[in-house]
Parts: structure tokens; sequence; C-alpha cells
């Protein structure tokens, strides 16, 4: 059985939008974690993101304007810096002794890595989110991905991270022509999982010889999957010539609705011909998650107790248990102890 429950964890990076959606010289309104933000991308190319609240009469700033340089808010021409600080207020005379550098609107640490912009979510005012950055991942370069996308799902973020490890729906879910899973010819899975910091591990092993597209990627071609906290899976594949990797990030608007991005990475040098092709597919294959989480909600809107198996069902316990860890670590003042343990875990799908 599990207790399920999504309560929004903070001090950690948010994926909030890929940055080839964020142009310079224009902002975008959003709500993460929820609260109402507003990103910015300056003339220089510097994104941003501030409360989405003019601190003077509490008007979004979205509706005011951005010259590339400084957002005005539409009341009363209040102008604020990308990194929130007042620097006009109009109504002010000359002789009007009053310093505006004591007005700021909330800002947020934001970092852009590879192509994807992070937003940093904390309860505590002199953390930055520099003792552990955003994710990275290794062995793709510093570029931005072959493809990023983006899908609203109508659940909670606890809900969304199952689905995100769940190792045996592929079949029943994902029927697609192109894709070969098939309900009838389920075959049996064995994978050693380890402990990883904030979660866990699938550890690398060889892909099947018969997926014909790894073969790109030269011979001995293998994988390791990791899941951490607040809900990011990074799959890095390996071959003799090639890498390629997948990452999917979740991210809560709220305590009712989540926003999964997923960005793909290769370093094959022509890899960029068949972008077109593996957006569309992954939509596809992400359309489809999104379409049974739609159908689940019904029958979670009447609270049911949900019943787990060993040993498909492991990696959703232990997302709930490391989760359950990191508050309890929060609330004590103490280090957080990773409660997952080395374990070969065997399912059929």
């Amino acid at each position: 059985m599990l207790d399920t429950g999504a309560p929004l964890l903070k001090n950690f990076w948010y994926l909030v939008m890929p940055g080839n959606q964020l142009r310079a010289g224009a902002t975008q309104a959003l709500t993460v974690m929820g609260e109402p933000l507003l990103l910015g991308r300056d003339r220089d190319g510097r994104a941003f993101a501030l409360l989405d609240i003019c601190p003077h009469r509490g008007i979004p700033l979205h509706y005011g304007s951005f010259d590339g340089r400084e957002v005005t808010c539409c009341y009363h021409g209040w102008k604020f810096a990308p990194d929130g600080r007042c620097t006009e207020i109009p109504s002010l005379l000359p002789d009007q002794d009053f310093d505006i550098s004591r007005i700021k609107a909330r800002s947020f640490p934001l970092r852009e890595v590879q192509g994807n912009i992070w937003v940093y979510f904390t309860d505590r005012r002199d953390d930055d989110g520099g003792a552990r950055p955003p994710p990275e991942i290794v062995g793709v370069g510093d570029g931005p991905p072959l493809t990023s996308i983006s899908q609203t799902f109508p659940c909670d973020i606890d809900q969304a991270a199952f689905g995100l490890m769940d190792p045996t729906h592929a079949a029943f879910v994902h029927t697609s022509w192109w894709w070969k899973k098939d309900a009838r010819r389920l075959r049996q899975k064995e994978k050693h999982f380890e402990p990883a910091p904030l979660g866990w591990r699938m550890t690398r092993h060889r892909l099947p010889s018969e997926h014909r597209a790894y073969k790109l990627l030269g011979s001995n071609v293998t994988t390791e999957i990791t899941y951490s906290l607040p809900g990011v899976r990074i799959e890095q594949i390996q071959g003799e010539r090639h890498a390629a990797a997948s990452l999917t990030a979740i991210t809560p608007v709220d305590g009712e609705t989540t926003v999964v991005h997923q960005s793909l990475y290769c370093t094959l040098g022509w890899a960029g011909l068949i972008k077109p092709l593996a957006t569309r597919l992954a939509h596809v294959f992400l359309g489809q998650d999104r379409d049974v989480v739609v159908k689940q909600q019904e029958g979670l809107k009447h609270q049911p107790t949900l019943m787990l198996i060993d040993d498909a069902d492991t990696q959703a316990k232990w997302f709930y248990r490391v989760k359950k860890e990191w508050q309890r670590a929060a609330a004590e003042g103490r280090a957080f102890e990773n409660p997952v343990k080395a374990r070969t875990l065997r399912w059929r799908s």
C-alpha cells in the first residue's frame, strides 16, 4: 500500500522551460511551484526570473513592458532591472528624498544548462542553489539538446513521478506501430539498482543487439538510468563511437498540475537532420503517458488506497521513501540518509 500525497519540495532546481523558447528582449509569464514567475531574457542573452507581482500595488508585471533592459509596470510605470532592483519611480519629484534601492521585486536564482532553463525555489534567504547545481549530463557536450518537448499532465507531482519510473506499462500504453512493445510477448527483465545522490540508479548494462537504432552509436552499447529528487530521470546511452542521453524533469505548476519536460541529446553530427521526426515521436510517446494519466484521474479523485507490488512497483516505493526522508531530514536539521539499498529487481515487460 502507498499513502500518497504531493507536498512541493523546496530547495531544489526545477526545469521551467527549454531555453530556445525564450528569445532575447522578451518575457514569459508562467506558474511554477504555485509561484507566479516572469521569465525574461535581456538584450545580451542573459535569462532571469522575477516574481510576477509588482511590489508597489500587486499587479502582475507581465502586463507591463520589457525593453531588453528593464521591466516597466503598467500601473504606475515603476521600472525593475533583471535582478529585481527598482530603477525608477516616475511619480517621485527631484527634491523628494526616497531611496528607491530599498525596493526590489523578488528574484529567483536561475541557470541555463545544456539548453534548459532551471529556477531554484528555496525557503532560505541565503540559499542560491550553488551547493547543489542543476543536473548536467556528461558526455554530450554543453550545447542544447537535439529536441525538447513539454506537456502538461493533470496530476500531482507524485503521480507524474511514478509514471517516469514504471517499468511495466510500455506494452499496454506505448502501442504505436514503430514501438516494439507487445503485451502478448512479455519478457522477463532483471536489473540491478544502487543508491545515487537523492535517489537511485539502474546500473550500467548492455542493450539488446536487436535495437537497430543503437547500432548508430557503435558496438557494445550500454545504458544507465538515474532517478533523483525532486523528479528527474536521466538516461545515458554510450557506444564505442557516440553517446545519446535523455533528460526528463517533472515540474509542478501547483498541487494538481505538473509539466513534464523531455530533452534528447546525441553526439551524432547529422542528428539534427532528424530533429522534426524525433520531436514528433517524442510528443506521441509522452502524449500516450499523458492520456493514461488523464484516465487515471477518474479513479484517483475518489482517493483510493493504492496497492503496489514488488518488484515492478519497488521504484515508486523508493521515490516515496526518499521524498519522506528528505522532508524529515530538513525538519530535524540533519543530513539526508538515503533509504535505498542496492538490490536486483525482476519483472516482465
